[in-house]
């Protein structure tokens, strides 16, 4: 999860790195805005549209796109906590021109409409950001959750037939524990890259959703991450072990927390496209 130590490890890496205060400054305007992600072989025409959805709690702005044709497996993402932007949208883009009709969600829908914030620069954001974290929680998280999740099922682009995927970056992370526990005989497959909070001392604690659950798992740990707190890597393990469930479990050496996006100030292109390589044969095997 972003917080202190992390924004903390981050600067350190980019210090390493040789980036002057100033550039680490700027380097989220200008890292994930000036490239492409690249498109998977035989990619599909896709379409996409900017769409509300309601909830329980109010209208949610997202962004939805999908194969031009045919009905495809659903895919729910939860963003980082920088939120639904151009970044994720391009993520988005790219996992549907693989063959995924996939819904990318303002977690924050309650409170403010997409952008969020100008930057990726956590310490930047800190104070636009912290309120909107605190503001939701494990009933939010579940409501919205069912609410996505049944969006989904309705739309001719989605093959209902085929178990649906869902993933989350950093605060996301445990979003899609509580989503594969919310909907379990939906949710087939599931992603965490860099998140945060999976395994807490709470009777809340994600970890402690997995015997509700039914999917196979990719958890992708930043290394950072890891160094903080070494032992959850662990406790995942054995709680999906004796679930008897899939779990692909790794930390991404040289990998800070927030790795994924293009647009992070810690982006590694290497690892983040490994990490997406993984996902793609996740989904590939456990959305049928």
């Amino acid at each position: 999860m972003c917080d202190d130590q992390t924004v903390a490890d981050n600067y350190e890496y980019l210090r390493s790195k040789k980036l002057t205060r100033r550039q680490f400054g700027i380097v989220s305007a200008g890292t994930g805005l000036s490239m492409l992600l690249p498109l998977e072989a035989n990619a599909q025409e896709v379409s996409e549209s900017e769409i509300d959805v309601t909830t329980p709690d109010g209208v949610a702005d997202c962004y939805f796109v999908h194969p031009s044709s045919s009905a495809h497996p659903g895919v729910l993402i939860w963003p980082d906590a920088f939120g639904l932007r151009p970044a994720k949208r391009q993520m988005a883009r790219r996992l549907a021109a693989s063959g995924y009709s996939v819904l990318v969600v303002n977690q924050y829908y309650r409170t403010q409409r997409a952008p969020i914030v100008e930057t990726t620069n956590f310490a930047e954001a800190r104070g636009t950001l912290m309120p909107l974290m605190r503001s939701l929680n494990v009933d939010t998280q579940t409501r919205d959750a069912m609410a996505f999740v049944s969006f989904l099922d309705t739309q001719p682009a989605v093959d209902q037939n085929r178990k649906m995927g869902t993933m989350g970056y950093c605060m996301g992370g445990p979003f899609t524990m509580r989503t594969a526990a919310a909907v379990p005989d939906r949710i087939g497959a599931a992603a965490s890259f860099h998140g945060g909070g999976l395994v807490t001392d709470g009777a809340d604690s994600p970890h402690l959703l997995v015997p509700q659950m039914k999917a196979s798992y990719l958890f992708a740990i930043a290394a950072n991450d890891d160094e903080n707190q070494p032992e959850a890597k662990d406790v995942l393990r054995e709680a999906f072990a004796k679930a008897g469930l899939p779990a692909e479990i790794e930390v991404y050496e040289g990998a800070m927390h927030g790795w994924c996006p293009p647009d992070s100030t810690v982006y590694h292109e290497v690892q983040a496209e490994r990490a997406w390589s993984r996902l793609l044969v996740l989904f590939e095997n456990a959305l049928t």
